[in-house]
């Protein structure tokens, strides 16, 4: 019986950077069936802290220009583009989506594939962007949409087809994240509240600050640590030292293997503004960490409040200090979100389903025999 035909898969992104859609591209990759694709991975520009990660899964890996503002990234990609013959282009991120699929489509490649990671404030509150993204968007063969809410505003917002746009969470490696083993040092040190992500203003660390303030007032013992890098770190280490949280707040700075942040910590504090499907909370939830975050429509989709999580209203410091407190206080409350929250991440956010739903998608835009 003859062998199916291999697909060649483009992946662009903006950047190797620290972010929620490097993560997720390199769980689609770690789990693509590569008895059907070849995958390649290109960046607009740069290599940043991704870049070995993406070349340990042993695929081709692309830096399409040095900077941001030096656009050789059009004629390398159009270079790259003519010479590899891809049978599929799939964006990641504004840069790549405004920019990678017009030529894409220019170039003659048949299946265009949109990432949409969250409903982004950059199309809420540029009409710029909201056109560019509007008008790219319709160039492609098909979007992924990583929450319900994401998929309507691109259906609402954008008017794009309900038909081309389905709704492919975000998915975490189960294998790699797992519950932490019993550590009795763990147990003798003081409690642990975790922050992971971009120091970017998307993430509001300056209400987890906040909130560690507070929450210093009432326990004298508790920690905390913030994993990530980004534009805010200078003012975020700033501003923890007005707050007297010098000695208490550690900046950890980029976790080259987060797992270790989730084996430390007793808590996951998310104090986002807006997200899709954030990486940080299904890792946690993977790694039996109770998580507190805001009530935000992603969020909403994947954490059930009192269940597997506590949700707090946008912005209220008090009632995250309040959940927070609420954990630390309690093991047998910690033990019963952990294990919830780790049986929904295996049955319905794994890498494995995330990647069988993409190429299934994939499948169906390519020749009529597939």
């Amino acid at each position: 019986m003859k062998a199916p035909r291999k697909y060649r898969v483009l992946h662009v992104i903006d950047s190797f950077d620290l972010g929620g859609a490097q993560t997720a591209l390199l769980n689609l990759i770690r789990y693509t069936n590569r008895e059907r694709f070849e995958p390649e991975v290109a960046c607009m520009h740069g290599r940043g802290v991704f870049w070995y990660d993406f070349a340990a899964l042993g695929v081709p890996v692309h830096s399409l220009s040095p900077v941001k503002w030096v656009p050789l990234y059009i004629w390398r990609l159009a270079r790259l583009l003519t010479s590899r013959r891809f049978d599929i282009v799939h964006c990641h991120l504004f840069g790549a989506n405004w920019i990678a699929k017009p030529l894409a489509a220019l170039l003659g490649v048949r299946v265009r594939i949109n990432h949409d990671q969250c409903n982004d404030r950059l199309r809420h509150d540029s009409r710029l962007a909201l056109w560019l993204d509007t008008a790219t968007n319709r160039l492609s063969t098909h979007i992924c949409a990583v929450s319900r809410s994401t998929r309507d505003f691109l259906t609402e917002r954008e008017a794009l087809p309900e038909s081309r746009v389905s709704v492919i969470y975000n998915g975490v490696d189960t294998e790699r994240y797992t519950p932490a083993k019993a550590d009795a040092n763990k147990v003798a040190c003081a409690p642990l509240v975790a922050g992971v992500g971009r120091l970017h203003p998307q993430k509001d660390f300056a209400l987890f600050l906040d909130v560690a303030a507070e929450l210093t007032r009432r326990n004298a013992d508790v920690r905390f640590v913030i994993a990530g890098t980004g534009p805010e770190e200078a003012a975020l280490k700033a501003k923890a030292a007005a707050l007297g949280l010098a000695e208490r707040v550690r900046f950890a700075g980029h976790v080259a293997d987060p797992r270790t942040i989730y084996a430390a910590a007793e808590v996951l504090l998310l104090t986002s503004r807006y997200e899709g499907t954030p990486l940080t909370v299904l890792e946690a939830m993977a790694s039996g960490v109770p998580v507190v975050a805001p009530k935000l429509d992603g969020l909403e989709e994947i954490l059930a409040d009192g269940a597997d999580s506590f949700l707090v209203p946008l912005g209220a410091c008090g009632q995250f200090a309040n959940r927070v407190a609420d954990l630390l206080a309690s093991p047998e409350l910690r033990a019963r979100f952990a294990t919830a929250a780790r049986a929904k991440v295996a049955a319905s956010f794994s890498a494995k389903t995330m990647a069988a739903q993409v190429e299934a998608i994939y499948l169906r835009h390519l020749t009529p025999d597939t």
